[in-house]
């Protein structure tokens, strides 16, 4: 594949193929009867397809591959703070619960809604990404570039995970959510940091290449740093200033601002019922006597009845 120059034009089929099949897969769905969804959330999701169409594929893409630092820093930005979000609340809330059901899926969902958690595994992902290897390396491979690529999106989506009320399970409080968003624009982009004050190029592949529009790779690499940074604390700081403000109307009038639904309800019945299971089938093993156990229909477990 030739990189003479980042304007000429370069089909990404494999991006247009699965961009298209999630959103005829969405069109499917969004046909049940009880997964029908609003025009704001049908918006919702074509916006969360546009921008991953915008981020992998031309001329970002290949801007972001083998040509500018800022070009590959744009890229992430659309694939961990927007495209995420856009996704999941154009999704019916019903499907939601339905693909987050099963257990590994669920078990992911409930560990990565601690704030500690996702900020952890945002920051780990977005530096080992970040790499002077790692950029090398997805400059040189697809399979790597597609590697990278996948990752960011996983980081975007925990990265949003304990604030979208969309996830069913339990979740921080307002304040705490608004808390965990500051954290998250400060932690994970602390190479931003370095790019700004670095004074030599940090990656091979950037420096190789001609300068776009005349900007040098110290320059680019410098210009980087403030767009990974200001978009980073716009965004975040932006979404924790708007959950703060509608807890203090919802409280103003007297309301609940993180009220219990009944998704998430329903979803930590089921979690008691698989705990439940496990130590019947655990006391089985071990030969304990199932009269022993609590009984689910006897008062032993929580049905939606006794809430």
């Amino acid at each position: 594949m030739s990189h003479a120059s980042p304007w000429s034009f370069e089909p990404h089929v494999i991006t247009w193929v699965l961009v298209a099949a999630t959103g005829i897969a969405y069109a499917v769905i969004v046909r049940r009867p009880s997964w029908v969804v609003s025009r704001t959330q049908l918006a919702s999701f074509s916006g969360g397809l546009a921008v991953l169409f915008v981020a992998l594929t031309w001329p970002l893409a290949d801007i972001a591959m083998h040509w500018s630092l800022t070009g590959l820093v744009c890229q992430r930005l659309l694939l961990v703070l927007a495209a995420p979000p856009l996704l999941v609340t154009g999704l019916p809330q019903p499907a939601i619960a339905s693909f987050t059901r099963p257990l590994v899926v669920d078990s992911l969902l409930r560990i990565c809604r601690k704030p500690a958690i996702a900020t952890a595994i945002v920051t780990v992902i977005a530096v080992a990404t970040l790499s002077t290897p790692a950029v090398d390396a997805q400059a040189s491979s697809l399979a790597v570039r597609a590697v990278c690529d996948g990752a960011l999106l996983f980081a975007g989506f925990v990265l949003w995970m304990p604030v979208l009320t969309r996830f069913p399970g339990p979740r921080p409080s307002s304040l705490g959510r608004a808390g965990y968003l500051v954290v998250q624009s400060i932690v994970p982009s602390f190479l931003a940091v370095v790019w700004i004050f670095a004074r030599h190029p940090l990656y091979p592949v950037f420096a190789r290449t001609p300068p776009i529009f005349g900007v040098s790779a110290v320059l680019d690499q410098q210009l980087a740093g403030f767009v990974a940074k200001l978009a980073t604390i716009g965004v975040l700081w932006s979404v924790a200033f708007v959950t703060l403000a509608r807890a203090q109307r919802v409280t103003a009038v007297g309301g609940d601002p993180d009220p219990l639904l009944w998704s998430d309800v329903e979803r930590e019945l089921e979690r008691i019922e698989r705990a439940t299971r496990r130590t019947r089938t655990g006391g089985r093993r071990h030969g304990v006597d199932d009269s022993k156990l609590p009984d689910d229909d006897h008062g032993g477990g929580m049905d939606a009845s006794g809430i």
